[in-house]
């Protein structure tokens, strides 16, 4: 998206920068400031995230010994082996005793938008204070503006939507839930109790920003569209007799 943006900052006809910050204290410049913002707390709060999932386990000459399975983003489940502090546990059944679930493709569609979102809006702000008066002369940047901003509204809603799926879905993977499914726990002589799993109050927060970002980006449309010949266009038709 970017690019649109960027090889128009190189072009002959915006060879002559006028530095404005009053941009900024505009509608359009204070919310694409906001959208910036939000895109990195959402990239921040997703793909920082690191947890793991813990149970206590007995079995024939082993009282109490913890198990644990490390996860991280982009959440792929079916690869955090539960591991034991004693390599011999309950007989070295523990070895191979996997999560369930690759929730990768959610994840790292809702922060590889966060990522682009992020440099789109580096780029827009550089044309809204240093070539805005290019920006309001010519057609295409108010027009390109509009298209992006419309995508990007449509793809935070389908990601962060995605994302709170996988997210529950993570939860359902990582909790209580999973001890029944465990073959080595079925062991005679073995038994197994969920102990803990780390809090997902920041994934649950990284939604939240989705959210916010889409709602944003919508009323940035809005914003956008003003600046279009579309919307003048629209005012002549409806004044006229």
């Amino acid at each position: 998206w970017s690019l649109f943006l960027l090889a128009a900052l190189v072009s002959p006809r915006m060879a002559g920068l006028r530095v404005d910050f009053s941009m900024l204290l505009e509608p359009l410049g204070f919310v694409k400031v906001l959208e910036w913002i939000l895109a990195i707390f959402a990239f921040a709060t997703c793909g920082g995230f690191q947890g793991e999932t813990t149970l206590l386990v007995s079995c024939k000459g082993v009282v109490n010994q913890t198990v644990t399975a490390a996860f991280a983003y982009p959440f792929r489940l079916n690869t955090a082996v539960f591991s034991a502090s004693d390599p011999k546990a309950c007989g070295g059944n523990w070895t191979h005793v996997y999560l369930v679930g690759n929730f990768s493709s959610s994840a790292q569609f809702f922060v590889t938008l966060a990522a682009l979102v992020f440099l789109y809006c580096i780029a827009a702000l550089v044309v809204y204070i240093g070539y805005n008066h290019v920006y309001e002369q010519n057609n295409k940047f108010p027009l390109t503006d509009l298209a992006v901003s419309v995508l990007t509204a449509f793809l935070w809603l389908v990601s962060t939507f995605v994302w709170a799926k996988a997210l529950a879905d993570i939860k359902m993977a990582t909790g209580a839930s999973i001890i029944p499914g465990i073959e080595s726990c079925k062991a005679p002589g073995t038994t197994c109790h969920f102990l803990s799993v780390t809090s997902m109050g920041i994934l649950n927060v990284s939604v939240v920003f989705g959210l916010l970002s889409m709602i944003l980006w919508g009323g940035n449309v809005w914003l956008v569209y003003k600046d279009t010949y579309l919307h003048n266009q629209w005012n002549r038709i409806s004044e006229s007799p």
